[in-house]
């Protein structure tokens, strides 16, 4: 942990480099320290996916969208990053805005086009249940 997903409408696919996305986004939270300059998020655990969602529908289907002089094909995007708790609030504050930020920067363009919708969340906490098999964390605890 930390994992960020993203949950996406396949059209974007098309309109923007989600590739890109989550390069960008893991690079932010490897860049993210507390107040004694310390990393927030290891780097063998930092992890961001996207997905297509295959299925869905948002809010009134188009209707909306096409009287304001659009096509009505609405998109969103969702981001669900979950951490281990223990962080100090100020930090998963600005953990969240720096996402936010680069979130809102890539789909500037898109903005100007489409009507989309975008929610970041970050939970933290311990899961009930947290199995792990890796073998990225020994490649980053190496002494220097």
């Amino acid at each position: 942990m930390p994992h960020l997903v993203i949950l996406y409408t396949p059209q974007l696919d098309a309109e923007t480099d989600l590739g890109a996305l989550c390069r960008r986004l893991a690079d932010t939270m490897l860049a993210q320290r507390d107040a004694e300059g310390r990393a927030v998020f290891p780097p063998g655990g930092t992890r961001v996916l996207a997905f297509p969602a295959a299925h869905h529908a948002i809010s009134d289907g188009g209707t909306a969208g096409r009287a304001a002089g659009g096509n009505g094909d609405y998109a969103f995007v969702y981001l669900h990053l979950r951490m281990a708790s223990g962080r100090p609030p100020a930090v998963v504050q600005a953990a969240g805005e720096s996402l936010l930020a680069d979130v809102k920067a890539h789909f500037a363009p898109l903005f100007a086009q489409r009507h989309i919708g975008i929610t970041l969340q970050v939970d933290e906490g311990a899961p009930a249940f947290d199995g792990k098999h890796s073998n990225l964390h020994p490649l980053f605890n190496k002494a220097v």
